[in-house]
């Protein structure tokens, strides 16, 4: 990814239509580049998951100024992002190339409320089927730990002396993996990615469990 990182160092120093537009020969070399890295990765998706190939989004380096205060035309980073196909396997994989700050994440990134109150009442139930896989040594390892927002408090309608309560109060449920610029140039990145979203299965494999089944246990598909 060497012409992906070195484009997007430039574009850090000249954030702006000129420049950008006096270069777009260079950015379509790192585009095709950061395309052909997408298509391995998918690749390699496929061959440990069911990933819904026309589902696989490529995010554009055109920033939607219209109500930021940072007003600069470009992100400083390039990304994409797989889901999980079916209705019985949920979840999504995404990965970012950002100089210094490149990284995979994987998991749920904006349930929706339906959704995140039948995740909180199944983990309420029994939050050793969560803490047993992100505690474990390979994941927490790897990836640190569970992260995502959280409430300030207790979500509506559960207390804040539940057991539990540290798990409940997330509204994001993700696992992250950062890497250095020398992991991204590497010939073998892709394999690297694809490695680290393998690492994710138990807990996707968790989470497709609880919203797929009632509280208990019986199918909801």
């Amino acid at each position: 990814m060497n012409k992906v990182l070195q484009f997007l160092g430039a574009l850090e120093a000249n954030n702006n239509r000129e420049w950008f537009n006096d270069n777009k020969s260079v950015f379509k070399e790192a585009e095709e580049e950061f395309k052909n890295l997408i298509s391995e990765i998918q690749e390699g998706l496929s061959q440990i998951d069911n990933i819904a190939t026309d589902a696989t989004k490529i995010f554009r380096i055109y920033r939607d100024v219209r109500f930021s205060g940072d007003k600069t035309p470009y992100h400083l980073h390039r990304s994409a992002s797989f889901k999980r196909a079916t209705k019985q396997l949920r979840g999504g994989y995404y990965f970012r190339i950002k100089r210094g700050e490149s990284a995979i994440v994987g998991g749920f990134f904006n349930p929706n409320p339906a959704d995140m109150l039948h995740i909180r009442k199944q983990i309420q139930q029994d939050p050793t089927l969560l803490m047993d896989i992100i505690e474990s040594k390979e994941l927490k390892e790897y990836f640190g730990g569970l992260e995502g927002e959280k409430v300030k408090s207790a979500p509506r309608g559960f207390s804040k002396e539940d057991p539990a309560i540290e798990l409940l109060k997330y509204k994001q449920l993700l696992l992250k993996k950062s890497f250095s610029d020398e992991e991204v140039s590497s010939p073998d990145f892709a394999k690297q990615v694809v490695d680290g979203f393998a690492k994710m299965r138990p807990f996707f494999d968790y989470m497709s469990d609880v919203l797929t089944s009632d509280l208990n246990g019986e199918s909801l598909i």
